[in-house]
């Protein structure tokens, strides 16, 4: 068991762009930061949530009461760096002791070494509620006066527009061999056998890829290359894959031309799986358009229906951007809607062997709800 034992306290502010101040106290980091304050209403795995490349640029609000309980370890990160790529982090009540088996540090600890600032004590129900009746906007979370903190979020950039792929996306191509099960024994935990025999080549484009992603395409049969966001399609199908993955990643989907420029260069000729804003990258290659969501979609409990065959979803999900259906072209189907709000979590283009969802199957909220869509992929590829 240990205990947090990084910093005097000091106070600190949380203040959104339309003025509204919450008062807390400083956590992790003891600087200033800005960012799109958003709200996640999962009740555990805090660590992944740090580590998802997704949440680059955003302040993260755990709805979730206490956090930093069970400390963190390397082992539980998702990003490929093991690093936390949130903006900010905001809590309700931040756990002075971290007591788990695997814990390796404290959240203060880890958040102050990696520089991300936090703040405790915010009324994060209050919060929330201001942030789904108007909105996700930018914030800024610092021991500055609220004045200077409120021009810093009136002047952070908006996510509308923005490119955060550049930021997460790896320098070069990298293999990854690690399935689910050789990661659980490795952390000393009972895993099942991998699989010995990997089946299809796939090419992973990574826009700032999940570590379980890539795992699920291993257990999947798949020997897994992955390449960066800026790779071209010519490149991508010289390396000869039997299927091309489009990892999630952060920011405005339709910031990114050039990875839709890639898709549409590789539709039809290869079997494509999207997820997340991989999802969202495929219909804008297709013809289709994305806008901005009021506040998002973000947690692990969200009810997602299989149009197919009536199937509800329990999902985790992580997107402030979605798919217009109105606008999807004759050929693309809609395949899954979000039961909340009738958004879209999901697309095929038969004719172009190319399917995609917005939710994400790797995180297990179901917790196996969604995993036969790994199966589907390599379906595809040995069609």
């Amino acid at each position: 068991m240990t205990r947090n034992t990084h910093l005097e306290p000091q106070a600190a502010h949380l203040v959104l762009a339309d003025g509204t101040v919450f008062d807390g106290e400083a956590y992790g980091a003891r600087s200033t930061t800005t960012g799109e304050a958003v709200f996640t209403t999962t009740m555990t795995g805090y660590q992944e949530v740090l580590t998802d490349p997704s949440y680059t640029g955003q302040l993260v609000v755990m709805t979730a009461p206490e956090i930093g309980n069970v400390g963190v370890n390397a082992m539980d990160a998702e990003s490929i760096d093991g690093k936390p790529h949130v903006a900010g982090f905001i809590l309700r009540d931040a756990s002075p002791l971290a007591s788990n088996w695997r814990s390796e540090q404290t959240l203060d600890a880890y958040l102050a070494e990696h520089g991300i600032v936090a703040i405790t004590g915010i009324d994060t129900r209050k919060l929330t509620r201001h942030l789904r009746d108007n909105g996700s906007q930018n914030g800024a979370i610092g021991t500055e006066p609220v004045a200077v903190l409120l021009e810093r979020a009136k002047s952070a950039p908006d996510m509308s527009g923005l490119d955060l792929v550049k930021k997460v996306t790896p320098a070069k191509s990298y293999t990854f061999a690690e399935g689910r099960g050789e990661w659980r024994v490795s952390d000393g935990l009972p895993g099942a056998k991998p699989k010995a025999k990997r089946e299809h080549h796939v090419v992973a484009i990574d826009y700032g890829v999940k570590k379980n992603i890539l795992r699920c395409l291993v257990d999947a049969g798949c020997k897994v290359t992955v390449v960066p966001a800026s790779t071209s399609a010519a490149d991508i199908l010289a390396l000869s894959p039997d299927g091309v993955f489009l990892s999630n990643g952060p920011g405005d989907p339709a910031a990114v031309g050039y990875a839709v420029d890639t898709v549409r260069g590789l539709l039809g000729k290869k079997p494509i799986f999207g997820i997340c804003l991989g999802h969202q990258l495929l219909a804008l290659a297709l013809g289709g358009k994305t806008y901005k969501l009021k506040f998002g979609h973000r947690g692990a409990n969200q009810p997602v229906k299989d149009l197919a065959t009536g199937r509800i979803e329990i999902t985790t999900q992580n997107h402030g951007f979605c798919v217009d259906l109105s606008s999807l072209p004759k050929g693309v189907e809609s395949t899954h809607v979000h039961l909340n709000d009738g958004t879209s979590e999901g697309l095929a283009a038969k004719d172009q062997r190319a399917f995609s969802v917005q939710y994400h199957p790797e995180a297990a909220a179901g917790p196996h709800d969604s995993l036969y869509l790994f199966d589907r992929f390599t379906a595809l590829m040995g069609a």
